[in-house]
């Protein structure tokens, strides 16, 4: 497949088997997208052939551009079964036939044998559950009850784009391809699809770049590198780890022969002209003919982002106090307390229009309060990342000469490292920020704040609409800011490596949980066991919340990878502290044998050693409670 003279992949074959679960990754143009279009039929080949099996059905979730009007969210939904809409019709004519017919004559065992069939057919389309099931996606995808009636029309493009993933997931074709899925889905909607998607019946394809759910989903990886498809079995952690190690033979056997091939020329090149070195020259000659060159494109550069640090605030950065919040007779918050203090860093989390939004702007100071108080600290300076940041641009200005306006103190070179990371190569440095789309005015937009933090960020959705490679640039700048930050993401892995707390939205009361997102499914989980009335209170979304540490494919949600690394370096250090307190306790074993009728040693020693063997009681409990973590993550 080319564009122009470009070409996106060539030489490629591949085999999609039945129950496949495969990611498509690859930097930025590499072709992913085009190559989903190949498989789903509507982008024609250069060259080569596509077979299917017969009656196979593939069904393609583009990244955005469907809409739907005409009827109601449910009715669109339950469309995907009009042919058991249509039997279900045939079968009430037909039970009429049969009350009119009579019994004896052939008209009625014909009538009979249709009816039989339909009965059959309607069974296999799962009919009697059309409408459960329409409704256990809808919910899943965070519809609200009173939104299932509404015309689609009434939705916004995010929320269409629901629709047709909800429409897709239900018709449950043979192969299903999904571009970006997540991309309008808030995070409890992604958990959702993470757990439908572990126990899809046929084959998936996806594109995405939230590497935790890859990570939850996929296993295996098609990687788009150097105009060939290389495979890879398993995650997209484990794809990384043998990915690097490819490329890195791959750029060792082209230094091997970029010698190879100098050496060679410099023979022909030498010896061209001499009669008694003919034979050898030819021989080297049909050597370089004959060779299979490797290309490889130019080594991406790895780019680190260091925030410049900003002063320090004081301990209290912002309190809020029996705050409450209400747009007209809608009530978003009541009687909300909360202090932020220096150094946090606190991811916002809650279905979708439980206000999390709302609390941040609250928190920015540019959201008025309908009741309550808000304090903000000592020496504290905000910068505020909104979803619509981009109106906040000059669409006049240039993108580089901007950043050289915010920033003077920055070099030229590391602003358009920092803004190809970013998406903006090239000569897209000198485009005007009113050319740029909204997804890309606000890439930039946050490329211009990470250049002069204020103490305290609060960042809206800052992970939209950036690639792999954009997150591995912002996620480490954030981690080494010293500052504070309250952030909402629907990535999973953004949001496990960088919140040291959880804020939880719901019904207009906040809570605050210690820990990372795993903490507080855990916390929320354990509440889900011990309380009933919250159980009996909950949701239903609520009440199946996922143990901490379930397998792939149980349809319960895997643990982070990275967090099965950070408990697998605990569990080797519990494992050398025991040896070191297992010497520690033979040492005093012998000392004690030595005391003699001397007391005081005696005393010392036995205390010691009580300590010890209390403390290697403690390790031992820690390391059996991780290694059965580990063992129900990878049973």
């Amino acid at each position: 497949m080319r564009y122009g003279e470009r070409v996106l992949f060539d030489e490629l074959d591949w085999l999609v088997a039945p129950g496949d679960r495969i990611g498509v990754v690859g930097g930025n143009g590499t072709g992913k997208s085009t190559l989903l279009k190949i498989i789903h039929g509507s982008e024609q080949l250069d060259r080569g052939e596509i077979e299917r099996q017969k009656n196979i059905q593939v069904g393609y979730l583009p990244q955005d551009g469907l809409t739907f009007s005409g009827r109601t969210v449910f009715g669109e939904c339950l469309s995907v079964f009009d042919e058991a809409i249509s039997l279900e019709a045939e079968m009430e004519e037909l039970t009429r036939k049969m009350g009119e017919v009579d019994p004896s004559t052939r008209e009625f065992q014909a009538v009979m044998d249709r009816y039989e069939w339909c009965t059959d057919r309607y069974h296999a389309l799962d009919g009697y559950s059309k409408e459960a099931q329409v409704g256990t996606v809808l919910g899943g995808l965070a519809f609200a009850r009173g939104d299932w009636d509404r015309p689609c029309e009434e939705f916004s493009g995010g929320w269409q784009m629901r629709v047709a993933l909800a429409k897709l997931l239900l018709l449950k074709p043979n192969v299903l391809l999904l571009d970006e899925p997540t991309n309008h889905l808030d995070l409890e909607a992604r958990n959702w699809l993470e757990d439908y998607l572990s126990n899809y019946p046929h084959a998936f394809l996806l594109i995405s770049h939230d590497r935790f759910f890859l990570d939850a989903t996929v296993r295996k990886i098609v990687h788009l590198w150097n105009r060939r498809a290389h495979f890879y079995t398993g995650n997209y952690t484990k794809f990384e780890k043998l990915r690097d190690e490819h490329i890195a033979q791959v750029r060792a056997a082209y230094r091997n022969q970029r010698a190879r091939i100098e050496q060679v020329e410099a023979f022909i090149n030498r010896f061209r002209y001499q009669a008694t070195k003919a034979k050898q020259v030819q021989s080297r000659v049909k050597e370089l003919e004959k060779l299979e060159r490797i290309e490889v494109p130019p080594e991406e550069k790895t780019i680190h982002f260091r925030f410049p640090q900003p002063q320090p605030s004081g301990r209290v950065v912002v309190e809020l106090d029996r705050v409450a919040k209400s747009y007209g007779d809608t009530h978003v918050f009541d009687n909300v307390s909360l202090r932020i203090e220096r150094g946090d860093r606190i991811a916002l989390v809650g279905a979708n229009g439980a206000g999390k939004s709302t609390l941040i702007r609250i928190l920015a100071g540019t959201e008025p309060l309908t009741a309550g108080r808000r304090k903000e600290g000592h020496r504290v300076g905000i910068d505020y990342f909104a979803q619509d940041q981009y109106k906040e641009l000059d669409p006049d200005a240039v993108l580089l000469n901007d950043l050289v306006a915010h920033a003077p103190l920055m070099g030229e070179s590391e602003m358009r490292g920092l803004l190809g990371c970013f998406l903006f190569s090239g000569d897209d440095a000198f485009k005007r920020i009113g050319v740029l789309s909204g997804g890309e005015r606000n890439r930039y937009a946050l490329a211009r704040l990470l250049l002069r933090p204020s103490n305290l960020l609060l960042l809206d959705e800052p992970t939209n609409h950036l690639d792999l490679r954009a997150k591995e640039v912002l996620l480490p700048a954030l981690l080494e800011f010293e500052g504070t930050m309250v952030f909402v993401s629907h990535d999973r892995y953004f949001i496990d490596r960088l919140a040291n707390k959880v804020i939880h939205i719901e019904d207009g009361d906040v809570e605050v949980y210690p820990g990372g997102y795993e903490d507080f499914l855990w916390s929320r989980q354990r509440r889900v066991q011990d309380e009933p009335e919250f159980r009996a209170q909950a949701p239903e979304s609520e009440t199946m919340l996922p143990a901490r540490t379930s397998r792939q494919g149980t349809g319960k949600r895997r643990m982070n990878p990275y967090l099965v690394e950070k408990i697998r370096v605990r569990i080797s250090a519990i494992e050398d502290e025991m040896e070191g307190l297992e010497e520690a306790c033979d040492k005093l074993q012998a000392e004690l044998a030595t005391a003699g009728s001397d007391h005081i040693l005696r005393q010392r020693v036995l205390h010691e050693l009580e300590a010890s063997q209390q403390q290697m009681q403690r390790h031992e409990d820690e390391w059996t409670e991780l290694s059965e973590q580990i063992a129900a993550e990878v049973g």
